[in-house]
Parts: structure tokens; sequence; C-alpha cells
């Protein structure tokens, strides 16, 4: 059945690749959050290689479990200041979610001599459940970083499409997202990851370039 999803969802993914153009190449993280190593493992069989965690307890827990495979684990949920060891002890190939200047002076500060990639979230949707630097001051936000915290090798954006019903709405958000993409490429952006099961389709029709999905994976 995994197989099965696999193949529906990166077949999806390839529509929605060339509709927007035939030269984007767009990558897949598996959100595995609630998933067991077991149902990581089958996935890894079939060929899927990056996987993403919101928390790091899980984070930890699934990287020791499985670390007989050459997995590319990314973290992709809020991080609390008091995780912020822990989670460098565990060396993700890209942190999702540095949603604040405060953030990132944290993580400089721990890092000592090791380095971290990321992308700057942004609260496209503007909605106070989401975390993420505003639309108005991401741009600032992300040169400053640049700037101030050598250790942080920011790569891009992440956002979590507008909760609504409401494809417009959808649209909107993604939009705005991809706007502050392109103000920052000159910095050096490559990677626009957004767009979820629901949404991962009109994520792409936006420049994004790199899909968070889970439920459609593992249903």
């Amino acid at each position: 059945m995994l197989a099965l999803n696999l193949e529906r969802v990166l077949r999806r993914i390839e529509r929605a690749r060339l509709a927007y153009s035939p030269h984007q190449i767009i990558s897949l993280v598996a959100v595995s959050k609630y998933q067991t190593q077991e149902q990581i493992r089958t996935l890894y069989e079939c060929g899927q290689r990056a996987f993403g965690e919101n928390k790091v307890q899980d984070l930890r827990t699934k990287t020791q479990s499985l670390d007989d495979l050459p997995l590319e684990w990314h973290f992709i949920g809020n991080l609390q200041e008091n995780k912020i060891n822990t989670l460098l002890s565990l060396k993700p190939a890209l942190l999702h979610s540095l949603d604040s200047i405060k953030l990132a002076l944290a993580l400089q500060k721990r890092l000592g001599e090791q380095k971290i990639r990321a992308l700057l979230q942004v609260n496209a949707a503007n909605e106070t459940t989401k975390s993420g630097v505003s639309i108005e001051s991401a741009k600032e936000i992300y040169e400053q970083i640049c700037a101030t915290c050598p250790n942080i090798k920011l790569e891009g954006i992440m956002s979590i499409g507008a909760h609504s019903d409401k494809r417009a709405d959808i649209e909107k958000s993604f939009k705005l997202t991809r706007d502050v993409f392109d103000k920052v490429q000159e910095r050096g952006a490559k990677i626009l990851s957004m767009g979820m099961s629901g949404d991962f389709e009109i994520a792409i029709a936006y420049g994004a370039n790199l899909v968070r999905i889970g439920s459609k994976l593992f249903e």
C-alpha cells in the first residue's frame, strides 16, 4: 500500500511540475511524524530517502533506530530553544522552521564550529496559529541572519499554506511566499519549501521546489 501511495504522489508531483515548468526539479520530504520505523523502512525500500520530523525527541528516536539506513532527515517543526543542543547533535540535513531572528541568534551561539543548513519560515497567511516571520519583514530578517549568523547557511524560504477551504486564500499565501523567495534569491536562496498533502499541487504551481507530504503517503 505504501509503495502505491508513493507512486501516486510522485505521479501527481510530476504532473504539477510539468504544468509549471519542465525544467523545475522538485524534492519530496516524507513527513513521518506519526509513522513507525517499519513504515519508514518500507518507503526507503521504494526509493524514498528524505524524511521530516516535527519534534526533536521523535527525530532522535528515529535517527537512532534507523541509523543503518542512509536517510536524509529534515526538521520541520517548531524548535524550542531548550532543544537546540539536541537538534544540533542529530545533524539534520535541513532545518525548515527557522522562524525568528531570536532563534537564529540562539542557534548561532550554540553552533560553535558546526554549521547548519536552514530555511526562513514565513507566516504568509498571517495566522496566529502559525509560526514564522511576517511577509513584510522577511527580506530584512533574511539579510540580517545572513549578516550576523555565519554558521547558519540560509538556503531559502518555507511556509505553510493558508488554513482555508477557499483556493484563492491558499493561492495568495503561496504567491506571497514566492514573492519573498524571489527577493532573497540574490542572497543565494535556492529552496522554496511549501505544499503539503492537501495543497502541494497548488504550491508547485507557484514555484515550490520542495514539498512536505505525510498523510497522502501513509493513509
